[in-house]
């Protein structure tokens, strides 16, 4: 009998037998072993510089910016003690591991030109005039209640309240917007990839996102060191993973659409309904390119974001992005807001970010012919849910419908969002019980 055969029939006897038995725990670890060996080559950190205390106290600096990421007095501490020879080979063999753990958790540097942004962003620039109304403004929800077209209500056995059901034309809007961000792209040399929703949770550490604590927004599918993507940047990163490339085929340029699992949750007013959802679906945009062109692929990919919303006709700002808003990996990062007339506040819908070669350190990404590690780039071309909110509540009219913008009407072959009935809304009715 194999032993995923004896382990399925051990599961059909009680349970906190099952946890007991000391063959199905085997078992369970063979078939782990087998499906799960995946392991990325250990990280090539800059330890020279890193280690070095000269430059102590300006990574210190850079940590503090960016909320306290990373703590390098600790890693110089854990190497002094590497030093003493008197150390027995099992405790310099934890030190060992716990200064490899400390020095991932430094940060990237910080481009010079945000280091003093202080505490808000920088607006660099703002995109066409605010939607003026002669009737009552509503919110997303409530317009797509009176329409029919989007269900978030009794999902408790689903996702709970940040699941959802787009509908009908709301539906139909989400694959428009897929089509005419796809073709948009396309034109400016980008692949088209289609990626894994499920990667190892080495992967996703390896692009700046921790898997482990109550706190991250990732999903883990224990007991496996699997995890669900929480942007495909990740899977594009790891399709490079331990690659050295030519120079001669860089900058190489990748785009995908994938599904997006996030743990995280909010209870804020501004995010309810779908604006911050446990999953959603997004086109992303990446880049593995030399250090000479990341800055550039960073502008490219900010311009190929400004021209889409831009043609879309949404109110939208670019920000120049402080340095507590970069997280770990990101050297540089702008983030695009567009104004939601119906919430009445600023939603952010795109971000690009350089990072350098905090990525490619981590994944083994390196150019054959100098041994440098490659610079990666990434950016959001379309995240579908704030997108179907920032169209909605700007184009909704005093007649009840939504005016399709001009270039998404190709992809619909209609100009606007009307109420259907095809698919009935959703009530609950309470039965008398007799006894």
């Amino acid at each position: 009998m194999n032993c995923i055969r004896q382990l399925r029939l051990l599961r059909t006897y009680n349970t906190s037998y099952y946890l007991r038995n000391k063959a199905a725990s085997k078992c369970q670890d063979k078939i782990e072993e087998r499906q799960h060996k995946f392991q990325l080559s250990e990280p090539i950190l800059n330890e020279k510089y890193l280690l070095d205390p000269k430059n102590a106290a300006k990574i210190s600096e850079n940590s503090l910016m960016r909320k306290g990421i990373g703590d390098i007095y600790l890693v110089h501490e854990i190497n002094n003690k590497l030093k003493d020879e008197s150390l027995n080979p099992d405790e310099r063999r934890d030190l060992e591991s716990q200064l490899k753990n400390e020095l991932k958790k430094i940060p990237n540097d910080t481009h010079p030109a945000v280091r003093n942004y202080g505490e808000e962003p920088k607006v660099v620039a703002l995109f066409n005039k605010e939607p003026e109304f002669k009737h009552k403004v509503y919110e997303f929800s409530e317009i797509c209640r009176k329409l029919n077209i989007l269900r978030t209500d009794h999902l408790g056995n689903f996702a709970g309240h940040k699941s959802y059901y787009l509908m009908n034309d709301l539906a139909e809007l989400e694959q428009a917007l897929i089509r005419y961000t796809l073709s948009e792209i396309l034109q400016h040399g980008f692949n088209l990839i289609s990626v894994p929703d499920i990667l190892p949770a080495e992967v996703i550490k390896s692009c700046g996102m921790q898997t482990d604590g109550d706190r991250t927004q990732v999903y883990r599918l224990l007991p496996s060191n699997l995890c669900l993507s929480g942007t495909s940047e990740m899977a594009l990163a790891g399709y490079f993973a331990g690659s050295k490339l030519s120079q001669k085929e860089l900058p190489i340029k990748v785009t995908a659409v994938s599904r997006c699992f996030r743990a995280e949750t909010s209870g804020t007013t501004e995010e309810r309904g779908i604006y911050r959802v446990h999953q959603f679906t997004k086109v992303e945009m990446f880049s593995v390119c030399s250090p000479a062109q990341s800055e550039d692929i960073l502008n490219e990919f900010k311009e190929i974001e400004i021209a889409l919303f831009n043609k879309l006709g949404l109110h939208f700002k670019l920000l120049d992005m402080p340095p507590h808003e970069l997280g770990a990996p990101a050297y540089r990062k702008y983030d695009i807001e567009t104004f939601m007339p119906g919430r009445k506040i600023w939603g952010e819908i795109s971000s690009c970010s350089n990072c350098t070669d905090y990525q490619s350190r981590r994944l083994n990404i390196t150019i054959d012919e100098s041994a440098e590690f490659a610079h990666t780039v990434n950016g959001t071309a379309c995240a579908i849910p704030r997108m179907l909110i920032a169209i909605i509540e700007s184009f909704q009219n005093e007649k009840g419908f939504i005016e399709i913008p001009k270039v998404l009407q190709p992809y619909m072959k209609k100009d606007k969002i009307v109420k259907q009935k095809v698919i009935p809304e959703l009530k609950l009715i309470k039965h008398a019980i007799k006894s």
